[in-house]
C-alpha cells in the first residue's frame, strides 16, 4: 500500500474524534433552549465526551493488539454511526448525553489506531515528520469542526449536528474498508495490560508527556467548551462564533508549517516543546486581559498556534520505549491524558473563565517543557 495513501487516510481519520467534538460548539445555545438546562450542564457533554473517550482508547488499543489494526478501525467507525442515530432521536437531555458518551467512545478508535498504524509503517525521523503534518490536522480540526457545526445549526438546528456525523462515519467506514491496509506485525508481542500499566505508571517521562498532551489540549477545548456563552454575552451570534473558526485554523496552521520547518532545520522536539510552552503562557495572558471583549479571540490564535507545534512533537516521542507493545502502551498512554482532560475540563465548566482556565494550563504547561527531557527526545 502508497505510504501516501496511507498518511492521507490517517489525517482524516485523526482528525475525526476532534471534528467531532468541536461540531457540536456551536450548537451548545440550541440545544440548551431545547432541553431547557443552563451552560454549566451543557459544558458536560465535552467532558462526557473526553471521559468516554479515555475508555474507548484502552478498549481499541487493546484490541489492536489481539485482533489486528484494520478490523478494530471498522468496529469503532460502526459504532460511532450508531451512537450518531441514538443522539438523533433523543428526547431528553440525559438521552442526548447518553449519546454523546457511546459516540465517545466509539471515535477514540479514530486517535489510537490511527497513531499505533502509523508507528506501525513510520520510524525515527519519518515518524517525527509524518507526526509534523498529522500536527496540522490535529491543530485545524476544531476549528473546521467549529465552522461546519454553525453551518449545520443555522440550516438545521443542533439536529443538523448529529446527522452531519453520521453521514462522516459512514464515509470513513466505507474508506477504511477499502484503502487501510493491516500492519500489525506478524509477531506481535501480548503484553500484560496491568504489566504495561505499571511500568508506565513507573515512568517518569510518560507522566511528563501525559501532563503535557492534556495541558495543552485542555486549554484549546475550553475554548470550544466556554466562548459559545461569551459570544452570547457580548451581544454576538452563533454564526460570529463559528466565523472564528476561521482565524483560529489560520493560527493552527502556522504553528503546524512552522513547527514542520524548524523540525528541517535541527531544531529538537524538546526546543520546539519549549517555544509552545512560552507561546501558550503569552497568548493566555492576552486572553485573560481582553476577555470582555471580542478580540480575546485573536489572542486565542498564539494558543492554537502552540496547540499545533507542541502535541505533534509530544506524540511522536512519548512511547519512543515501548515500540514491542505499540497497542497497548499507545491505549494506556491516550487513557491516561483524556482523563485528565475530562476532568481538567469539568473544571473549567464549573469556573466557567476562559481566561483563568488558559493561565493555568499555560504555567503548567511551561514549566513541564523546562523540565529536562530524556537523552533521545532532547
Amino acid at each position: 500500500m502508497n505510504d501516501k495513501k496511507i498518511v492521507v487516510l490517517a489525517v482524516a481519520l485523526l482528525m475525526f474524534p476532534q471534528l467531532a467534538q468541536s461540531i457540536y460548539s456551536p450548537a451548545l445555545v440550541d440545544i440548551g433552549r431545547v432541553f431547557g438546562v443552563g451552560p454549566q450542564a451543557l459544558a458536560q457533554l465535552l467532558s462526557v465526551y473526553f471521559l468516554a473517550f479515555a475508555f474507548g482508547v484502552v478498549v481499541w488499543g487493546r484490541m489492536c493488539d489481539l485482533i489486528g489494526r484494520r478490523p478494530t478501525m471498522l468496529a469503532g467507525l460502526a459504532l460511532y454511526a450508531a451512537a450518531s442515530l441514538m443522539a438523533l432521536s433523543a428526547s431528553t437531555f440525559n438521552a442526548l448525553l447518553a449519546g454523546q458518551g457511546v459516540a465517545a467512545f466509539g471515535a477514540a478508535v479514530g486517535s489510537v489506531v490511527t497513531q499505533t498504524v502509523l508507528r506501525d509503517r513510520f520510524k525515527g525521523a519519518a515518524l517525527a515528520q509524518v507526526f509534523s503534518v498529522m500536527g496540522i490536522a490535529l491543530a485545524a480540526s476544531p476549528a473546521i469542526g467549529l465552522f461546519t457545526g454553525a453551518s449545520l445549526v443555522h440550516g438545521f438546528g443542533y439536529p443538523g449536528v448529529p446527522g452531519g456525523l453520521l453521514l462522516l462515519s459512514i464515509g470513513l467506514w466505507f474508506w477504511c474498508l477499502r484503502v487501510l491496509p493491516e500492519t500489525r506485525p506478524q509477531h506481535v508481542a501480548s503484553p500484560a495490560l496491568f504489566e504495561t500499566l505499571w511500568q508506565m505508571l513507573r515512568d517518569r517521562d510518560i507522566w511528563r508527556s501525559t501532563l503535557l498532551v492534556a495541558v495543552f489540549n485542555i486549554g484549546l477545548f475550553s475554548y470550544y467548551s466556554l466562548a459559545p456563552f461569551m459570544f452570547e454575552r457580548l451581544g454576538l451570534s452563533a454564526k460570529m462564533f463559528g466565523y472564528s473558526g476561521v482565524v483560529l485554523a489560520l493560527g493552527s496552521g502556522l504553528g503546524a508549517g512552522l513547527n514542520k520547518r524548524l523540525l528541517q532545520r535541527g531544531l529538537s522536539s524538546a526546543q520546539l516543546i519549549q517555544v509552545a510552552g512560552s507561546l501558550t503562557l503569552v497568548g493566555a495572558s492576552f486572553v485573560w486581559l481582553m476577555e470582555d471583549t471580542a478580540l480575546f479571540v485573536l489572542a486565542m490564535v498564539l494558543v492554537v498556534l502552540a496547540f499545533g507545534m507542541a502535541i505533534p512533537n509530544i506524540l511522536g516521542s512519548a512511547l519512543v520505549n515501548y515500540g514491542d507493545r505499540l497497542g497497548t502502551a499507545g491505549a494506556l498512554f491516550g487513557l491516561l491524558y483524556y482523563l485528565l482532560i475530562g476532568v481538567g475540563l469539568m473544571l473549567a465548566a464549573w469556573g466557567q473563565t476562559l481566561g483563568g482556565t488558559l493561565m493555568v494550563c499555560a504555567v503548567v504547561a511551561w514549566l513541564l517543557a523546562c523540565i529536562k527531557p530524556p537523552k533521545d527526545q532532547a
